[in-house]
């Protein structure tokens, strides 16, 4: 059985955090990552500094990436930032629509509606670029505005960014809220709506049911490709969603995963001590366990 990891402490781990690291920092975590063996890094974020400070440096991280073995993601919320993902050579695109108005309004400045009209112009102007493009259908699971997120709405509004076929289909928990039955709802919705497209999954632990949503959707993709978002250390979140903190840990998921069975490919022991830095660096312990806890059995790798 195999799963694949995105990794996504260097954008979606870093937004939410206080503290700015250099971009020396960063470029030092995004190889400590690659050299772990991940292989899809989502390195930084093309929007505004103003809005997200603390991806301010993206051109600068981009042209200091190691090329080759790591296709390296860059999220992108409209067609300027999409030009300047296509000016760094990045190789993949992340587009965010958002499930509900009110946040939608909040986070990006548009509708729903509005936000999937600009996933589908720039779904074109990637594929044209030769750029692979995922959709992430953010506050799937739930809103923080306007509550339970219907899944007839989450339907519709996968049906409306399928028209712009992706190559990826994401479904985020931005808020952690979502439980293993909305997962297996929500993944009933993909294989009606988006059949044939991969599946992708990005699960916060706020309230502690991450882990189990992410085991759940590894076991019902059976032998599909799907994909988990994880950060290391467990850091970050939303800066726009009050209270939506906590990743799931990239060493914890690995660790799950491949004691239940999943070939993982990634030297987990060799983020424990990525974690363990993040944590000094950024001022604070990391939600992240394994880099406490230690392997099982004592000292092993589980790869």
């Amino acid at each position: 059985m195999s799963v694949s990891v995105v990794e996504v402490s260097p954008r979606d781990g870093l937004q939410n955090e206080d503290v700015l690291l250099s971009t020396d920092d960063k470029v030092a975590l995004i190889s400590s990552l690659a050299a772990a063996g991940l292989r899809r890094i989502e390195a930084t974020s093309f929007v505004h500094p103003k809005r997200v400070p603390q991806m301010a440096d993206a051109e600068a991280v981009a042209a200091r990436l190691p090329r080759g073995q790591v296709s390296w993601i860059g999220l992108v919320l409209n067609e300027r930032g999409l030009d300047r993902a296509i000016a760094a050579g990045l190789d993949e695109v992340n587009v965010v629509v958002v499930a509900t108005d009110t946040f939608s309004t909040r986070n990006q400045g548009v509708t729903t509606a509005e936000g999937i009209a600009a996933w589908q112009r720039i779904a074109v102007r990637a594929k044209d670029a030769g750029l692979r493009t995922t959709v992430t259908i953010a506050a799937a699971f739930g809103c923080p505005f306007e509550g339970e997120v219907p899944v007839s709405r989450v339907r519709e509004v996968v049906a409306g960014c399928l028209q712009a076929r992706p190559d990826e289909l994401a479904l985020a928990d931005t808020i952690g809220v979502g439980v293993p039955a909305q997962v297996r709802a929500l993944a009933g919705v993909a294989a009606s709506e988006a059949p044939g497209v991969p599946l992708r999954w990005h699960f916060h632990n706020t309230r502690n049911t991450g882990y189990a949503n992410a085991l759940t959707a590894a076991e019902l993709a059976g032998d599909s490709p799907v994909a988990l978002d994880s950060s290391a250390g467990g850091i970050g979140g939303c800066p726009f969603a009050p209270d939506a903190t906590g990743n799931i840990a990239t060493e914890d998921l690995l660790y799950l995963l491949g004691r239940s069975g999943y070939d993982v490919g990634v030297d987990v022991s060799a983020l424990l001590p990525v974690a363990r830095r993040l944590g000094d660096q950024l001022g604070h312990e990391v939600p992240g366990q394994l880099s406490r806890a230690g392997l099982f059995p004592l000292g092993s790798a589980v790869r």
